[in-house]
């Protein structure tokens, strides 16, 4: 079972930064592929960014140049740096898991394991 501790959502205005942070239990988070999602109410869950066991990271076109992730392999965690937010970035956030050394397409959400609650992030203009 997939455990993932996520932390470091908040509310902001527009502009704003925030870090996200992602403990996974059980598992090394540089073995496999690591990736941020987020869900609007009323929308479906959308992938933000991802990161290959070799540290390659992919973005979601909306969030390129604003959001960073990136892994500590010494703290078995990864991290979402976010900063110039705004309001359409607004969501609950949740970190996740695809049991393979690259990441699937971010569209392809079956593929991925979610274990945590999510951290919400709201952004006001």
């Amino acid at each position: 079972q997939v455990q993932l501790l996520e932390s470091g959502g908040g509310s902001v205005q527009v502009g704003g930064s925030l870090r996200l942070s992602c403990a996974p239990s059980g598992f090394a988070a540089s073995s496999v592929c690591m990736a941020w999602f987020r869900q609007a109410p009323g929308q479906e869950r959308e992938g933000v960014a991802g990161i290959n066991s070799d540290g390659t990271p992919t973005y979601a076109t909306s969030v390129n140049g604003r959001f960073t992730i990136s892994r500590d392999n010494t703290k078995n965690a990864v991290y979402l740096q976010m900063t110039g937010l705004k309001p359409e970035d607004t969501g609950m956030y949740y970190c996740a898991a695809a049991l393979t050394r690259g990441c699937p397409p971010p569209q392809a959400v079956s593929q991925y394991r979610f274990g945590g609650q999510g951290t919400q992030v709201t952004v006001s203009s």
